[in-house]
């Protein structure tokens, strides 16, 4: 037992001493797979470097899910346009599927009305009328109904005069399978032509930069367009996606906070006929007022960039969309030219679309940099200021003497005068 004390009294003065000075770094022992994914929380943020959850991907499609839609009774409100969202595999399925079971229900009906006429019981009689000739069963009368609804008519099976309803159900099908065609054939229709795939040859450079233009620290990224047809009335937008809290204590997940890119100079408005680089003017009405490069990292934010317009070959609107996160922001970085003058035309190089090369540019914010440009202006004021109070000082001080300097004239002349007189 007192060994065992003194182990401990030991142990206890080596940590204190430990803790004193701090010069020795205990080492952690190295533990297995199973326990480092179990170690707390705050350890692993530690020891791992946080992932930022984008809130629209690269491609432009926006990382969001929508979960406890109770009411689902409105997708069905509005078919067509859910039809059209729908994913191709999806969407082929229903438009078999519904061709399939309108030919099964006709051709079943059709099938009905022969067998409760008897049509199956005089098959090769002469002497008695069907309703529809040649329809000897199940498979020829799917047959007949597929021939009503898609108006081939190879002429083997034809309907006879001498059956009232099988007129009506031919008139029923063939209203409701022209119905069934115009809806269907037009949801295929609008979702081949959608410009969904014309935002595929709008391309976003990878990544976005920081550095000076014109004196001014600006966050510029790159547009352009890979095909010849041009989009008309090119617009583009951008917007910052960070968390914020309020004075009030309200916490307002990935709130939306508008980029100005040109709306106010209508820079926005583009002619995209070669690659273009949007710039965003780091003022005081900017989200990026008071980031500074080191301080940059440390943001958790997103900036999400939209192009939209027409298409010139289709007319109708185009949105193409990408986003950049803080490790896709270079501070200090301009980007690579890409348009040259050839023999009697210009060529872009989209080799060199997303190539960026490092300038000359301050780590400071715009905040910072605006006041040490006040105060760099603040001594020189003062100089002008105290050089002019020194050159009136001198002034007076001169003509104080020369005023001096006349009294003691005036008083040797006349002295001279008293003495001619004595």
């Amino acid at each position: 037992v007192c060994l065992f004390l003194m182990a401990a009294n030991v142990l206890e003065e080596d940590s204190m001493e430990q803790d004193i000075e701090s010069p020795v770094t205990i080492h952690q022992p190295k533990l297995p797979k199973q326990a480092r994914e179990d170690l707390p929380k705050h350890i692993n943020k530690e020891c791992a470097k946080r992932k930022i959850q984008r809130y629209v991907r690269k491609d432009g499609k926006c990382n969001v899910h929508h979960g406890n839609v109770r009411e689902t009774y409105r997708y069905l409100t509005d078919i067509f346009t859910t039809l059209v969202d729908l994913k191709w595999r999806f969407n082929l399925l229903i438009f078999v599927m519904v061709y399939t079971v309108t030919w099964l229900f006709f051709g079943m009906i059709w099938w009905l009305i022969a067998y409760m006429r008897g049509d199956m019981d005089h098959i090769g009689d002469s002497t008695w009328t069907p309703c529809v000739s040649n329809l000897n069963g199940f498979v020829s009368a799917f047959l007949f109904s597929i021939e009503t609804e898609t108006t081939i008519g190879y002429g083997y099976r034809v309907i006879t005069d001498k059956c009232p309803e099988g007129i009506i159900l031919l008139l029923v099908q063939s209203v409701l399978g022209s119905i069934v065609n115009a809806f269907m054939v037009g949801c295929m229709f609008v979702k081949i032509s959608q410009p969904k795939k014309r935002a595929e040859t709008l391309v976003f450079s990878t990544n976005a930069v920081i550095s000076m233009r014109d004196g001014k620290l600006c966050l510029m990224f790159r547009v352009g367009d890979l095909r010849n047809s041009h989009i008309v009335e090119a617009s583009i937008r951008a917007k910052l996606i960070k968390s914020k809290q309020t004075k009030e204590g309200e916490f307002i997940p990935l709130n939306q906070t508008d980029i100005n890119v040109g709306y106010y100079t209508g820079d926005d408005r583009l002619f995209l006929v070669s690659p273009l680089i949007i710039s965003h003017e780091i003022n005081q009405q900017s989200p990026f007022w008071e980031i500074s490069k080191a301080q940059l990292p440390k943001e958790e934010l997103e900036i999400v960039v939209i192009l939209e317009g027409m298409v010139e070959a289709t007319g109708m609107t185009c949105q193409a969309r990408s986003s950049y996160i803080t490790s896709e922001i270079l501070w200090g970085y301009r980007f690579t030219p890409v348009l040259t003058l050839e023999d009697g035309f210009y060529e872009v190089d989209y080799n060199s679309f997303h190539e960026t090369y490092e300038t000359n540019t301050p780590v400071y914010s715009a905040k910072e940099l605006a006041e040490m440009a006040s105060r760099a202006e603040l001594p020189l004021t003062w100089s002008v200021s105290s050089k002019l109070d020194q050159h009136a000082e001198l002034e007076t001080e001169e003509e104080e003497k020369n005023q001096e300097d006349q009294n003691e004239r005036n008083g040797d002349v006349a002295n001279l005068e008293n003495e001619s007189k004595v």
